[in-house]
């Protein structure tokens, strides 16, 4: 299947994921700077979706904390773009819980009517849970075949692991188990990547912004979906360079081997290379933790 070079045509979705929208400013970036390039990414899709008139289709963790600050929420509905739909990533959600959706900054923006939240698949879910496809008509209009998309926030890869001990599937995997679906969107995955698989595809369109110090190469995107072809195509979005610095990596990695040290001594299977966080949910994947139990590590980290 051949992706687009050219945004030629109109298109009938757009594609993204992982905004981590914030006030605050990650360790590698400047206050100002920072900010004023998160609205600036927001609008240039905001523009996209003008231009095109198709939904924006979100593949969750549109915010970095689940309690947006009543400023950041009044920032995302100025630059939020139209049609905007988007599911929970677990950044969404307190202490990672489905159930407490309605204190969430989504289900505020959803009750307000700035974004449609979709049924799923919300981080922690099964597609096989029930049906949660998307239909978007064929074009040319008037025609009644339909694409099947699944929006899900799963983490998945390509090539190598990317960390010792990773159960997450690979792409690949994923597109053979849900031959149903023309388009996988997936989320958590801040690396932009697609891979195709008998005229069928994933798309892992990565992060919004650069966050930390590992993504200073990053070609920040957002995908064209143009469903009569099942294809897509990358939009680039504007990025300036030398923004993102790595003096803050040695003191990080000094506070970091010390936690390293202190969990390495609570369980064998701890995993170094990952952060505390991810260590955290691969430790709870492979043994089993009271929910009370989650819940008060999850605030312990949030706090």
């Amino acid at each position: 299947m051949k992706r687009t070079t050219k945004e030629s045509k109109p298109a009938q979705a757009i594609l993204m994921s992982d905004l981590h929208l914030r006030l605050n400013t990650p360790a590698c970036r400047s206050e100002e700077e920072f900010l004023e390039a998160q609205w600036r990414k927001l609008e240039f899709v905001k523009e996209l979706q003008k231009k095109h008139d198709c939904p924006v289709l979100c593949g969750g963790d549109l915010f970095h904390h689940w309690k947006p600050s009543p400023e950041l929420l009044s920032k995302t509905i100025e630059h939020l773009p139209a049609n905007f739909n988007s599911i929970y990533g677990q950044h969404d959600l307190p202490q990672h819980s489905l159930p407490d959706q309605e204190k969430s900054g989504i289900y505020t923006l959803k009750t307000a009517g700035a974004l449609n939240l979709l049924d799923g698949v919300h981080w922690g879910q099964e597609p096989e849970e029930q049906s949660y496809a998307i239909h978007i008509p064929i074009h040319p209009l008037g025609s009644h075949k339909i694409r099947q998309i699944l929006v899900w926030h799963k983490m998945t890869y390509q090539g190598k692991l990317p960390w010792p001990g990773c159960t997450d599937p690979k792409a690949g995997k994923l597109l053979r188990k849900y031959p149903e679906y023309d388009l996988i969107l997936t989320g958590d995955n801040h690396k932009p990547f697609t891979e195709e698989y008998e005229n069928r595809i994933l798309v892992n369109p990565g992060s919004l912004m650069r966050q930390t110090a590992d993504q200073i190469d990053f070609q920040l995107r957002v995908y064209l979906y143009y469903a009569e072809t099942n294809t897509v195509e990358p939009i680039y979005l504007p990025i300036q360079k030398g923004v993102v610095s790595r003096e803050h990596i040695e003191r990080d990695n000094e506070r970091s081997s010390r936690i390293d040290a202190f969990i390495s001594k609570l369980d064998g299977t701890y995993q170094a290379g990952l952060s505390f966080e991810a260590n955290l949910e691969e430790f709870f994947k492979n043994n089993r933790v009271r929910k009370q139990t989650k819940e008060i590590c999850y605030k312990a980290i949030e706090s």
